[in-house]
């Protein structure tokens, strides 16, 4: 028997144009939820950021989240825990991950109601440390899926790798990069992906694959792609559900089934296994040899990289200044607002957009660093209105000073260079 679990990442980031983010839906998310729903045999685990699920609510889109809800109630998707605002986790600080994971738990329970109760979690970007494990584990989730790049020793094929954290054990799933490269670029046809399944097997009884990749790769990066290829693929084969024993003939039923990651939990035993190494899913084996984890979002010989995430940790301290000062009204209000844009300004798109591999885009860069500029203005603000000792305020205004210089920094290379 051959296990297909396929992940869909869905996400845009809170930056997004409201035009594009309509021109998604009749693309992608439409199409998508109708294939599903036309193919009730299909199972497939979601990763819905809030991000994506707040402009949504904001776009009017009802009937989009009124059919994710159907095909979760259905048992046909299940839903993972991510980052609200898609940071990417290893490079913020424990408590701004944790603060992440719950501000989207809480969109998506308010949307999904009690279908949102994920034991799975899907990092942004597959940007995975040691350091995130914990407050995923401390969130509530069971399993974490991360790149095939990260995997430190054999590829599991028919067991899942578990790995100990101090808040408790963890269910490790790694991406097939390969197989989900050559799907997100059309790279391969029906017959030779149902080979390369058939193949994974070998002599054992029963393995499985992960996929996964951006949902917007079918339709709206890959025009008709859902149909040509992820339609084909669901009606080739036909759903199983995994065997509750080791007992069961696993011979029986379908050769291929597409299952949700958690139903891998209970189909496959778990074994103790190395931390994988940091990493995305973006990362080559070279980088990570380099010692250069996550290269799209901060790579050391990247200028603009630098400045952006020194502005991000002076906006952060900020922030963190402003919330401990604030002691009224007027100082509550601008540390409100500056905590709320901090969350969004740590979004990944405005570090990808800036790594100039090739992607380069100086409008989505700025747009990241309005919202900084916003976070900047209202925690200087709150600490300038609240009551704190005159030293408290002259060494908010060096350090905004200072941010302010970082801003001029950046908006240089996007106009002049």
């Amino acid at each position: 028997m051959i296990y297909w679990a396929p992940v869909f990442h869905f996400y845009q980031p809170p930056t997004q144009l409201p035009e594009v983010v309509d021109r998604i839906c009749d693309e992608c998310y439409r199409p998508l939820t109708r294939l599903f729903d036309e193919n009730p045999d299909a199972r497939a685990t979601f990763n819905i950021v809030g991000s994506l699920t707040e402009q949504l609510l904001s776009r009017r889109a009802d009937d989009i989240l009124t059919g994710w809800r159907r095909l979760a109630e259905r048992g046909q998707i299940e839903l993972t825990g991510t980052a609200m605002y898609h940071a990417i986790l290893p490079l913020i600080p424990a408590d701004e991950m944790r603060r992440q994971i719950t501000l989207n738990q809480r969109m998506n329970r308010r949307v999904f109601g009690e279908l949102f109760r994920p034991i799975g979690f899907f990092p942004p970007e597959l940007c995975f440390s040691a350091d995130v494990t914990v407050p995923v584990v401390e969130t509530g989730h069971r399993w974490l899926l991360v790149s095939g790049v990260a995997c430190p020793g054999d590829w599991p094929l028919d067991y899942v790798p578990t790995i100990s954290t101090e808040a408790g054990d963890l269910a490790v799933f790694f991406r097939d990069d390969l197989l989900s490269n050559r799907i997100a670029f059309g790279d391969l046809d029906i017959p030779s992906f149902l080979a390369f399944l058939r193949n994974l097997r070998g002599q054992r009884a029963r393995v499985y694959v992960v996929t996964a990749m951006d949902a917007e790769t079918f339709g709206h990066h890959l025009r008709g792609w859902e149909q040509k290829f992820l339609e084909g693929v669901f009606r080739a084969i036909t759903r199983a559900s995994p065997p509750e024993t080791g007992d069961r003939d696993v011979h029986n039923g379908p050769e291929i089934a597409s299952v949700t990651v958690s139903q891998l939990l209970d189909t496959f035993p778990r074994q103790p296994h190395a931390m994988p190494a940091a990493s995305s899913w973006s990362t080559s084996g070279e980088e990570l040899a380099a010692g250069i984890p996550y290269p799209l979002w901060r790579h050391p010989d990247n200028p603009l990289h630098q400045l952006q995430w020194r502005l991000a940790d002076l906006a952060l301290d900020l922030v963190r200044r402003a919330e401990a000062a604030c002691d009224g009204d007027a100082s509550r209000q601008f540390a409100r607002v500056a905590r709320g844009q901090m969350d969004r300004a740590l979004h990944s798109c405005q570090f990808w957009w800036a790594s100039r591999r090739p992607m380069w885009d100086p409008t989505m860069i700025h747009r990241g660093l309005a919202i900084q500029q916003e976070v900047l203005l209202n925690a200087a603000r709150a600490v300038m209105s609240s009551s704190v000792p005159a030293a408290a305020r002259v060494e908010c205004s060096y350090r905004f000073i200072a941010a302010r210089e970082l801003v001029a920094r950046i908006l240089d290379v996007l106009a002049l260079e």
